[in-house]
């Protein structure tokens, strides 16, 4: 109730609306407090991921062994790249792995997923079981599996040598070295992207499995039409890290063959750490490093687009 002269008694009516300069000054202390909390991060990033990626860029243009003046060359260690037989070699090598072990990693964790997402006797340590090499050190695992592939002390040439399943000269079969290298690539992330999947199989909707049971589906005809297709999301996440995990391949080639033999099991990671910290040609090994950046980049702008199309909601 308002009295005689139009006024609002005290208490009894809307609070006055905060000025314009007292909001504004309200958004800028929460602009700056927010500021305040993500700027030890970009510190951070900045220091050890944006500014490396210049210098390398930078120094992708000279001639460095970091014992002496640097010499700029300009194009030079680009135009250096095609004319290279090794590093030709090693990008098919490295293509080859990526090509080879992301399709089969991701296969496999969708089969575990989907095996292991049902009630049965012993899911959880069988869960544990797959997941455990990827918290494992794979540098440390690749010396076992090394050993393993021996062909004269390792546990699988002798149970499986009598199979007819020959392992060849182990680690050091310029054949089979590149091979066992994936080998460990897919055991070591199979159980990381099993368990993505598993949480993508959790979202799925219960109906309509029991909607296509009514219909008379069958197993493989479910996973075909509903669970493949809404997975959809899951598998463009998994398949552009996997990607470039398998892009990056080196600490399983370092450990157990040092790129051999014969440069047949080499990578273009291990191209880098080879010419930057072996032969002290820092400039060429930078040049490399930004020939995989700009690969690694491709596929996963290809893999986004792809995916994209391919989105669901429910």
């Amino acid at each position: 109730m308002t009295s005689l002269l139009g006024e609002r008694p005290a208490g009894t009516g809307t609070a006055a609306p905060v000025p314009v300069r007292r909001r504004n000054g309200l958004r800028r202390r929460q602009a700056l407090r927010a500021y305040g909390f993500i700027a030890p991060s970009v510190v951070i990033l900045g220091a050890f991921m944006a500014w490396p990626l210049v210098s390398s860029l930078r120094l992708s243009f000279f001639d460095s062994s970091q014992f002496g003046a640097d010499t700029f060359v300009g194009l030079d260690n680009y135009r250096s790249l095609l004319g290279d037989q090794v590093f030709r070699g090693d990008l098919f090598r490295t293509l080859l792995y990526a090509v080879v072990v992301t399709p089969v990693t991701v296969g496999l964790a969708v089969l575990f997923a989907v095996m292991l997402n049902r009630r049965l006797a012993g899911r959880s340590f069988f869960r544990a079981a797959i997941f455990v090499p990827a918290v494992l050190s794979l540098g440390v695992m690749s010396i076992a599996w090394d050993f393993l592939f021996d062909p004269n002390i390792g546990l699988l040439p002798h149970w499986l040598g009598p199979l007819g399943i020959s392992f060849g000269n182990g680690a050091a079969d310029p054949h089979l070295a590149l091979v066992y290298v994936m080998v460990v690539g897919i055991w070591k992330n199979v159980g990381f992207y099993m368990v993505m999947y598993l949480a993508g199989l959790a979202t799925i909707p219960k109906e309509l499995y029991e909607a296509a049971e009514v219909d008379g589906a069958r197993p493989w005809q479910k996973f075909r039409s509903i669970t493949w297709p809404l997975l959809a999301n899951t598998s463009a996440f998994v398949f552009v890290i996997a990607a470039i995990a398998s892009l990056q391949a080196f600490d399983q080639v370092y450990v157990m063959t040092r790129g051999g033999p014969f440069f047949q099991s080499e990578t273009l990671v291990y191209l880098i750490y080879r010419k930057g910290f072996q032969d002290f040609q820092f400039g060429y090994a930078s040049a490399v490093s930004w020939v995989l950046l700009v690969i690694v980049l491709i596929v996963s702008v290809a893999q986004n687009a792809f995916f994209s199309r391919r989105q669901v909601t429910y």
